[in-house]
């Protein structure tokens, strides 16, 4: 008699769980802010000094005192001589009253000016010698087109913190500060490997020399792609014989040196999945069934070695199934191994112009894209196996469990963007 089917696991404590089990990983190194796309800060940023360094212009035009520009009975326009040319990268001197300083983007605003005025607002008289003339026709307000020192970044703010992973905004923000090289967490070592007889590996066979039930083996491609994006270094094991000793083998030699284990296809309860018992002769593992569609079957366990043990994990074998559990479960565990904080992928507010009249026990992800119309559309084949519905979509509709949509009401889209990176 089998025994009772255990209740399915919620997706959001299933990931609770997961992140309870994280220590980030010991070690850090450091390299280049040029290099350090996509990594993970091991420390905070301080800045050394203040940014901009001190006022200066955000226009090309004049630096004037107001008061010589706006007293009171001075008629528009007026005409200034041009005491000086201050460029970007170049100090000038104190403006002396009476006098106007033909300025630039990004330079240091002289001693005694107050306000800038664009070019267009002015026009240049040449005399015959030294700088000219400048022909005011408008009054500035105080402090008009003036940067002041210290607006974006103050002397001793964290601009960056520890467990940020980095972007190209934030590597300029860094050089910003004069910081040429960055600590940042070491990267996971993941080994990734796949089982299945039935598994083929494109360029080995052709389609017309396919043997019955066999499959190329897609998961592969896209789960090292994903791993990948997330920083980490791979090691690929293939696909590995529906064998429980040749299990066994691959996961002890993958244990030895990588801090994550991850495998697709075998966590189910059939006699040709070995991954339970393999992984079970060397270490723990659970096998949770999830209450999430695509996906459900999904296995956490652990394999001692040397000075720890490296974490295990089985994704289920249909693509789809696969693609969303890495996107939703793993990801965020890969993330918090590299010391992020906020793994939570940010769902947005969207309009549904399909219908999704049935409802499901479990919390489903619809395979979904924009429109032009600025809706979602439903991708037609919502199977687990359909992996072009991932191609074909740039996101998911959250859709919680027992609930339909109707065309026209509000959902919870997470764009893919989101969980692929």
């Amino acid at each position: 008699m089998r025994p009772p089917m255990k209740p399915l696991k919620p997706l959001d404590e299933t990931l609770a769980d997961l992140l309870a089990k994280v220590t980030p990983l010991p070690g850090t190194e450091t390299v280049t802010t040029f290099d350090a796309d996509g990594r993970v800060l091991a420390q905070n940023c301080v800045s050394a000094l203040q940014v901009p360094p001190q006022d200066n212009s955000s226009m090309d035009g004049y630096a004037v005192r107001c008061a010589d520009v706006a007293a009171v009975g001075v008629a528009l326009p007026i005409t200034l001589p041009v005491s000086q040319r201050i460029a970007a990268g170049s100090a000038g001197d104190p403006l002396l009253p009476g006098t106007a300083a033909r300025i630039f983007t990004g330079a240091p605003v002289p001693e005694g000016a107050d306000a800038i005025l664009m070019q267009e607002d002015c026009e240049a008289l040449a005399t015959g010698d030294g700088l000219g003339l400048v022909r005011i026709n408008a009054v500035p307000p105080q402090g008009q087109w003036i940067r002041r020192a210290g607006e974006d970044i103050t002397r001793g703010a964290v601009v960056l913190s520890a467990g940020t992973r980095l972007t190209p905004a934030e590597l300029g923000l860094a050089a910003s500060i004069g910081l040429h090289e960055l600590q940042v967490a070491r990267r996971p070592r993941v080994a990734l490997f796949s089982t299945g007889d039935e598994l083929v590996m494109p360029g080995e066979v052709p389609p017309e020399l396919m043997r019955p039930g066999a499959i190329y083996n897609s998961n592969r491609f896209f789960l090292r792609a994903m791993l990948q994006r997330l920083g980490c270094e791979v090691t690929d094991f293939g696909i590995v014989p529906d064998r429980r000793d040749a299990t066994i083998d691959a996961l002890r030699q993958a244990s030895s040196a990588h801090d994550l284990i991850l495998t697709s296809g075998g966590v189910s309860v059939g006699e040709e999945d070995h991954i339970k018992p393999a992984v079970e002769s060397l270490g723990t593992l659970d096998l949770w069934q999830i209450a999430m569609k695509p996906g459900k079957p999904f296995a956490y366990g652990q394999i001692p070695r040397d000075g720890g043990a490296a974490h295990f994990m089985g994704l289920p074998g249909n693509p789809v199934s696969s693609f969303l559990t890495f996107a939703l479960l793993v990801r965020p565990f890969v993330l918090r191994l590299q010391g992020v904080v906020d793994v939570a992928p940010q769902p947005i507010a969207a309009r549904a112009d399909f219908a999704w009249p049935k409802a499901d026990k479990r919390r489903e992800f619809l395979r979904v894209r924009h429109n032009a119309a600025g809706g979602l559309d439903l991708f037609h084949n919502q199977s687990s196996g359909v992996l072009t519905s991932a191609a074909w979509g740039d996101g998911v509709v959250d859709n919680p469990a027992g609930q339909t949509i109707a065309s026209g009401d509000t959902v919870r889209f997470i764009a893919f963007s989101e969980l692929l990176s």
